[in-house]
């Protein structure tokens, strides 16, 4: 009797679903952060001068037991200039070292493109750039010349179009007194030319609030309106003696006056003052 084949079931096809890929720690970190641009040491021939004016014939600055603090490492690094390594740092250097001796010629040096190590070591690690030498930077004597032009430039226009009061108080704190005895036109001759000698703190002063205040208070006592006591310590009412301020010790007297009209009780006096001042 034949046999019943039996057929065997098939096993169901289990299927795996995929895992999706991840990107290794390092990978994603170097997708994520942009790299920081790195300042590129620019190749040419530098050119180096002592400060203030200098010339001998021959100066010779210190090359070697010297130190740069380096921030990233957070240390002293020694520095040496050598004519066999090719680092200016001691701690990298290698085998023997054949020091070389830095010289300023009639108060300049010329330091060729080859000779990158003793460039960077004047104008990034030397203890003494911009103490006692300092490199020649045509675009940055541009850049601050220009700088200094505009700011001729705006100094004198603020000074032509300057009220007669204001400057009279400007050129008070450059000649004092004296401007009490100038003509409007000496006045705007030498308002233009402060301007353009010294145009910066002629725009300090011009900004400074206090200019003005101390010169109403100067004129205050020129005209016995106010007056300030023989030791300098105390203003007060010339009609009555009223006590008005004190002087703090160390303090210029007008200084202080100028400061005082600035209180609720000083701007009472200023008011009146003013208004005595212009009557």
């Amino acid at each position: 009797m034949a046999k019943k084949q039996v057929k065997a079931k098939a096993k169901p096809e289990v299927i795996q679903e995929e895992q999706p890929t991840t990107l290794a720690a390092n990978e994603m970190v170097e997708a994520v952060i942009e790299e920081q641009p790195q300042e590129v040491w620019e190749i040419k021939d530098r050119m180096y001068y002592l400060r203030n004016g200098r010339s001998p014939l021959t100066y010779m600055i210190r090359g070697s037991n010297i130190y740069y603090f380096d921030e990233e490492m957070g240390y002293e690094r020694e520095l040496k200039y050598t004519s066999n390594q090719k680092t200016c740092f001691v701690d990298e250097m290698k085998g023997d070292q054949r020091l070389e001796h830095i010289i300023f010629q009639n108060g300049s040096l010329f330091v060729p493109k080859n000779k990158a190590v003793l460039q960077k070591m004047l104008s990034l690690y030397h203890p003494h750039n911009g103490s006692l030498f300092e490199e020649h930077m045509p675009q940055q004597i541009a850049h601050d010349e220009i700088d200094l032009i505009e700011m001729e430039i705006e100094a004198l226009n603020t000074a032509r179009d300057l009220d007669i009061d204001l400057a009279e108080a400007v050129m008070r704190v450059e000649i004092g007194s004296r401007v009490t005895e100038m003509s409007s036109k000496e006045l705007k001759r030498d308002l233009l030319l402060y301007a353009k000698r010294n145009p910066r703190l002629f725009l300090d002063l011009v900004n400074d609030d206090n200019v003005f205040l101390r010169n109403v208070g100067v004129k205050a006592v020129e005209q016995r309106i106010i007056t300030l006591s023989p030791d300098q310590r105390t203003f007060n009412w010339a009609s009555n003696g009223r006590k008005l301020c004190t002087v703090p010790f160390d303090e210029h007297p007008y200084s202080a006056l100028a400061a005082w009209f600035k209180t609720d009780e000083g701007m009472e006096v200023y008011s009146s003052v003013e208004k005595r001042l212009n009557a």
